[in-house]
């Protein structure tokens, strides 16, 4: 059981911790709300995935030029699956977040994309609120990844009835096979290691044609495959995406 320090009477104050959604990568998507608050003199927290590697997140905010406070300070999260270095992890980002809440700081959580949708700040939240579930915790939307990727292709995602899927590319390859058999668009997020398993279950279904690649959507890395039927097996960047058009099932009938 994990117990926390409240507040005295003479500084009743708790901060807010706010997840600050910042776009996929061009600081021109930062939202209006987003950059009131960056601007604000709050804690800032950012992800990572080991000690001593860069942000995404904050990259972002170095190429859109805003001063990054001296209250700010990487949280790691590492790339495992191990739920016990996982659970170690997100607590003690909940317990660095909590001595500024404590103390009455708003903290701001800096997430690429969007901080409702396959973002690490879920996990800080829940985290936060197991051990001060007085926490206020807020999030300010932000523009995703596929839809800062659509408009690069200039692509509808989806059209009157359609059906628009998106997950996680790593699910089993059976899953994501009944994805495409149920979507008419599907949207394959973090498609790094499966992209060779992907191309092949397309080309099997006759859509690759019908397939994009994006990756690093906005950023100065931004790289877009429109034919991915000659792909040549070169390694593709962890922050990449597939969109597939499927005409098999288009005109939302299934």
């Amino acid at each position: 059981m994990h117990t926390t320090t409240l507040l005295s009477d003479s500084n009743p104050r708790i901060g807010r911790l706010i997840g600050v959604s910042l776009g996929p990568g061009d600081p021109d998507l930062i939202t209006r709300r987003a950059w009131a608050l960056l601007k604000t003199h709050s804690h800032w927290r950012y992800p990572i995935s080991q000690a001593g590697a860069e942000s995404y997140a904050l990259n972002i905010i170095h190429r859109a030029g805003l001063a990054i406070p001296a209250a700010a300070a990487p949280l790691h999260f590492p790339m495992t699956r191990d739920p016990t270095a996982l659970a170690a992890a997100w607590l003690h980002a909940g317990q660095t977040c909590l001595t500024p809440l404590l103390h009455g700081h708003d903290v701001l959580f800096l997430v690429e994309g969007d901080a409702s949708t396959y973002s690490t700040f879920g996990h800080l939240a829940r985290t936060v609120r197991s051990l001060a579930p007085q926490v206020t915790v807020e999030i300010i939307p932000g523009i995703t990844s596929f839809h800062a990727a659509a408009a690069a292709l200039t692509t509808p995602l989806v059209e009157q009835n359609d059906t628009l899927i998106i997950a996680a590319a790593t699910a089993d390859m059976t899953t994501i096979a009944r994805h495409l058999d149920q979507a008419d668009t599907l949207v394959l997020l973090k498609i790094k290691p499966v992209l060779p398993q992907v191309l092949d279950l397309l080309r099997q279904r006759g859509v690759l044609a019908q397939a994009q690649l994006v990756e690093h959507v906005g950023s100065p890395d931004e790289r877009i495959v429109r034919d991915l039927q000659q792909w040549s097996g070169a390694p593709v960047a962890y922050l990449s995406l597939l969109i597939v058009r499927n005409s098999h099932t288009q005109s939302g009938c299934h």
